[in-house]
Order: structure tokens, then sequence, then C-alpha cells
């Protein structure tokens, strides 16, 4: 177990909840909601589920029902993965993006088949223990009774208004008369309570094979769409065996691509073969090192990533973590920052990601994500469905593994972690939101807990460094200026910003000797609560 300091020396704006059953999310409505299933008797699945359909309603800014989802789960001594993401509509020929520069963010065209739905009752059917549709009440009550609409959320409701504003229904749901809710609002979604109940009592069939799969397609045929329900019937999510790697006496575990993942592994790989004098913590050298490998490692992800179908043999996971190449990667960082051609790959800041963990020892770390904001404008009339836009994952680059194609599953950004010891301990249920951010969240997390000894609230709370798609540094307001000045002597070309977003927000449950510590990031509105 791992021994943390307990010092606070962040201006943090909350403490850590101790406890022996915990959640963390990104809105309070949502932790309260995992805990009702907790204290009703229900097991840290339960409590992830329910926080995670809590969520599709409260903060609909960045995710909802028609979102995708994925899960790391700890039950009785072995870890499950789940990655439940849709594929492309089998009609998304070639030729059917010939007019595009990119593949599109928004419209029918940017829609994948969503998978979060499937998540829920595939995790709940294994591991639930209250039934599936308890899990719902609280999402349905706020839904169909109203919610507060809280600061953050507000904050990209106003701006995400004026890009959807061509959409009609869009509009007609979640801006009713106009505008966005103002903080504080009391916002109805009526619509949306049908479409859960509907959800509950048909254990998330009605959304595949139902009135509601039915009715997604209908209006897909009638707006230009490709996606049919047979692409909705065919859905099927997986349980996947993570992928790992070591550092020190720690392993991290992410879930196999077409996740990204994979980059977090890669990049703690290279620094398990950094010295350790150049890992001192949190000195100039620290830093720089973290940074030039998560460069190589964002390269190979937007390289080499994508559908694990389509991912050839010379580039396949095991190629990619390869402990000789890792350490030829290390070798190759010098004192100075590297210069890389930058490429690019859609990236987006806004998803939801929560922790959870009870009293049996069961551990969940759960992310959910339309993507970009509310994802692709595309609101299902009559059902509150706002569509995802995973397909703007896609690539059109002639011969990419990642090209765009007929039931093919995108590039995704949304990765929930977990730390065990090399034993196999379970150690942390974790997550950092925020789109291409999170594998370099993960990496500073296990480095910060792991390797500082940071307690996790004070890991959350310290400013992060971020290596945009094109390479360029940006560090968050807050950084010591002699580190930064430090990291300008190394040549690397540092931003200084005061966008919150960019850096992400992390939910973590580490576990103690008795009990967990849960930790909510401060970057959003949500909370840890236990009891």
């Amino acid at each position: 177990m791992t021994e943390f300091n307990w010092a606070f020396p962040y201006p943090s704006r909350r403490a850590p909840v101790l406890a022996r059953n915990v959640v963390t999310s990104s809105q309070p409505l949502a932790s309260d909601a995992g805990l009702q299933m907790l204290r009703e008797g229900g097991n840290a699945v339960d409590a992830a589920l329910a926080s995670a359909i809590t969520l599709t309603v409260v903060e609909p800014c960045s995710n909802g029902v028609g979102s995708d989802a994925f899960a790391q789960i700890y039950d009785n001594g072995q870890l499950y993965g789940y990655s439940g993401n849709g594929r492309s509509p089998k009609e998304w020929s070639l030729s059917r993006f010939d007019r595009y520069s990119e593949v599109p963010n928004l419209g029918w065209d940017s829609i994948t088949v969503p998978g979060a739905v499937r998540t829920w009752s595939d995790v709940h059917q294994r591991f639930g223990k209250l039934p599936f549709q308890r899990l719902f009440k609280p999402a349905i009550e706020y839904a169909e009774r109203g919610f507060h609409v809280g600061p953050r959320t507000a904050l990209h409701w106003k701006s995400a208004a004026h890009l959807y504003q061509d959409f009609e229904p869009f509009c007609k749901h979640f801006l009713p008369h106009g505008n966005a809710p103002a903080v504080g609002d009391l916002f109805k979604r009526t619509e949306l309570a049908d479409t859960l109940r509907s959800i509950a009592e048909s254990n998330g069939e009605s959304f595949y094979r139902g009135d509601l799969a039915k009715s997604i397609a209908t209006q897909a045929v009638a707006e230009g769409g490709a996606m049919r329900e047979e692409d909705l019937q065919d859905h099927q999510g997986r349980w996947t065996e993570p992928i790992s790697t070591t550092w020190g006496d720690i392993q991290l575990h992410e879930l196999p691509p077409s996740g990204q993942g994979l980059a977090a592994l890669i990049a703690l790989g290279i620094l398990r073969h950094v010295d350790k004098s150049d890992l001192q913590f949190q000195s100039d050298s620290w830093y720089h090192n973290q940074i030039e490998a998560m460069k190589v490692a964002i390269r190979a992800a937007f390289d080499h990533i994508a559908d694990p179908d389509y991912m050839p043999e010379s580039t396949n996971v095991a190629t990619l973590l390869d402990d000789e190449s890792l350490e030829r990667a290390a070798a190759a960082i010098g004192t100075s920052a590297s210069t890389q051609d930058p490429v690019a790959l859609p990236t987006s800041a806004d998803t939801v990601c929560l922790s959870t963990a009870d009293e049996s020892g069961q551990m969940v770390s759960f992310i959910q994500s339309n993507f970009r904001g509310f994802g692709s404008g595309i609101v299902i009339e009559g059902t509150g469905i706002a569509m995802q836009n995973r397909g703007c994952g896609f690539v059109l680059t002639p011969n990419h593994p990642n090209q765009v194609g007929p039931s093919k599953l995108p590039y995704h950004t949304i990765i929930p972690a977990f730390v065990t010891s090399t034993s196999g301990e379970p150690l942390a249920a974790f997550g950092l939101m925020g789109g291409h951010m999170q594998h370099q969240g993960h990496v500073q997390m296990i480095l910060r807990m792991f390797g500082g000894n940071q307690n996790p609230q004070a890991a959350s709370d310290a400013p992060r460094w971020y290596v945009a798609p094109d390479y360029r540094v940006f560090v968050e307001e807050g950084f010591y200026d002699r580190r930064i000045m430090q990291l300008v002597n190394r040549n690397h070309g540092i931003y200084v910003s005061a966008n919150e977003d960019m850096f992400g927000g992390a939910q973590i449950v580490c576990r103690l000797e008795s009990g967990y510590c849960a930790a909510s990031d401060h970057r959003k509105e949500g909370c840890a609560v236990g009891f």
C-alpha cells in the first residue's frame, strides 16, 4: 500500500474524502446518485452506473444517452475491461466522404453507433447487485422534475448554443426559449425521462432493437444520414483484457485500442528507462523527461492507433510496448526539447469520468462521452437523445489504419485507468477527462501519486502541463515561474494558459490500508462523497 504524503501544497478548493465506500464524479448530483445505491446495499458497479446515467441528464454538455462508455472493474481479485464504443454505419463508404476535407464534427456523418446504453446493461448483468431499473431512479427524477444547472455546466451550455443553432430538434430540447439556461435555473427534460424509463424497463433493448432504435433510424433516413436499424441491432460491446506496463513497483492498466490508453503506457514505459537521477520529483528534468516521453507516445498514437482489426502486425500493441524499443526511445531523449513534425487527429475536452469503490473491495473506473460538447448536434425528436460525434475521430488519409470506413471503430480518446501493484494488489481506479489531455494526464497522476507519493487530492490539485497535438507545450497557471524558465532554457516553447478545460478533470479513488481516499478535481463542479 502506498504511503501518501498528506500535505496539500497547492491552493486546493476541496479536501479528499476518506471512507469505506466512495463515489467521485464531475457533478454533485451524480455523485449523490451513486452514493444512494451504496447506501441501499448496492455495490461499486451499481454506484458507477447510477452516477453515469444521472450524468446524462445533469451534465449534457459532455455526455448523454447517445454517448459511448468504457470501464475497468476490479472484482474478487481480478481486473476486467469493457469497451463500449460503436462502429460506423455500414453505408459509410469512402466515396461518401469525398466531399469533405476532413470528417465533419457535426451532423449525421459524424455519428457512430452509441455504446453507452449497452455498456450499462452488460456491466450490470455481469456485476450489478441492485435491480437495473433502480439505477435509473435519480436520473429520471432529475429529468422529470428538473435539476438546477451548475456553474461550469451553464458556461459550456451557453458557449455551445451558437454552434448548434441550426439544428432545430437540438434547439427545441436544449434551448427551449432560444437561450441556454443560466446558473441555478431549474431545467426539465421530460422527453428524456420517458426515454430513460424505456431503457430501464427493456434492459437497454429499446435503444438497439425497439422503438428508440426505430426513431433513430427513421430520423437518419429523413435527414440524409447513413445509420440504419441494422447498425443499432448489430452493436455489441466488448469485454477486453486490459493492457499494462510497469513503472517501479506499480502497474498501470489501460484498455486496448482503438482507445488512446496505449499512449500512456508507451510514455510510462519510456520513463521506466530514464535514469532515476533525471526524475527527481518536480525538478526541471522531471518535467522535461515526461514531456519528451509524451511527445513520442502522442506521435505513436496518431500514427498507429485505430480499430485493432486494422492495425498491422508491425504496429500492434506488443510491438509498440516492446521494451527494447522503449529503452531506445528513452536513450534518445536529450537535455533539450525535441522537434517533431506536427500531426493532426481531432481532439476534444468534453467528457465525464467517475470512480467508485465499496467495502467489499470492488473498484470501478468509468468514463463516458459525446466527444465534443453536446455531440453531433443531432437530437432524436421526442426522445431527448443527443447523438455523439465519435465518427470525427476518423481521418481521411489514404491507407491510414484509422481511415474512415464502414463498420469500423474510430480512434477514441476516452480511457478509464486502473493501477495495481506488480503483485496484483488493487491500488487506484481513476480517470482524467479531457480528450487529448487524458493519456498525458494519466502519466502525470501516476508520477505524482506513486513517484512523488502525493495524496490523490494534492496530485489532482497540482498545475499540469499539456502537449498539444501540434507538440506545443502549455502549462497551467500556477506553474512556478522558475520551472517555466528552466523548460524554456531546454528549448521548450512554453505557453501559459488560464483555460482550465485544456488540463482536464481527474476523479480518483485510491485504496488505503482500510477504506479509500477519493479525490475530485477542482477544475470541474463535481465532488467526492462517501460513508
